[in-house]
């Protein structure tokens, strides 16, 4: 991210309400300028002064969201399922076409890895503890396999971001990682040489794009005033900016039930 507890704000001179978004250590490290036009954006459909607050892992995030001290987020699914009882759905992104992602492991592409089995006893990124797909469908696939996940890896650590899994993978730090799909396949546009040193391994099956949500403070009114803003992105210019650099087609209404499958998975998580 720019910087741990950034904050990317430029109040509204006769605006009297803030609207604060927490966002995730996705693959924003340096896109202040972005931030600012979607900022600019958003200010102009909601009528308020919008604040993007930005801190290192998905667990501060939800801390400040659970906490009331921003209103919105946009977070993983796996973070959603463990509170959704709390917070509201408010937007889920498309990407290429589909509200939907995967999960990517990834292993250095200068060594002869094939598959998951010749990482076994190797050097292993994991994004975050609340990552779905940096983390928890990882220990899933393990599990499943028959395996200890904390025993698989000869050594796996946490980057807490998944641009910054693919280079560690990239330079070495790493034999290997589980990083976003959709991280994964920006950064190839954006960044080819970076992912050009990492080989995907393996996709998952598909899960609910990581979404937007409302904190339990938030009332119905402006929840569905930001769901709206959201919505109406690809019908403004600026709003089409800013999905385009995203590399997103729309942020639209989603089902809960987008995210069992990520839920099926933290219940066996937390059972294990």
């Amino acid at each position: 991210m720019i910087a741990a507890a950034a904050c990317v704000a430029a109040p509204l001179a006769a605006a009297t309400e803030v609207t604060r978004i927490g966002l995730t250590p996705v693959f924003l490290d340096d896109r202040l300028r972005l931030l600012q036009r979607w900022r600019d954006y958003l200010q102009a459909a909601l009528g308020t002064a919008v604040e993007f607050v930005q801190r290192g892992t998905y667990g501060q995030v939800m801390d400040v969201l659970r906490a009331g001290q921003v209103q919105f987020a946009w977070i993983c699914g796996y973070p959603y399922v463990l509170h959704r009882h709390e917070l509201r759905l408010v937007a889920v992104p498309h990407w290429r076409g589909r509200p939907l992602y995967q999960s990517y492991l990834i292993a250095d592409a200068a060594r002869p890895f094939g598959d998951l089995a010749a990482l076994r006893g190797r050097s292993f990124a994991y994004s975050d503890p609340l990552s779905n797909s940096g983390f928890l469908y990882m220990q899933h696939l393990l599990r499943r396999q028959g395996h200890d996940p904390a025993r698989y890896f000869g050594r796996s650590f946490f980057t807490h971001s998944h641009r910054h899994v693919v280079e560690a993978v990239a330079a070495g730090l790493a034999d290997g990682g589980a990083v976003d799909g959709y991280v994964w396949e920006t950064l190839a546009e954006l960044q080819p040489a970076l992912t050009g040193r990492t080989r995907v391994l393996q996709r998952s099956h598909d899960f609910g794009f990581p979404p937007i949500v409302a904190g339990p403070q938030v009332d119905a009114r402006s929840g569905g005033a930001f769901a709206a803003a959201l919505a109406a992105m690809p019908s403004d210019p600026g709003g089409r900016s800013v999905l385009a650099e995203l590399r997103l087609d729309r942020f639209a209404t989603g089902e809960p039930g987008l995210f069992e499958g990520i839920a099926e998975m933290a219940r066996l998580q937390a059972g294990s």
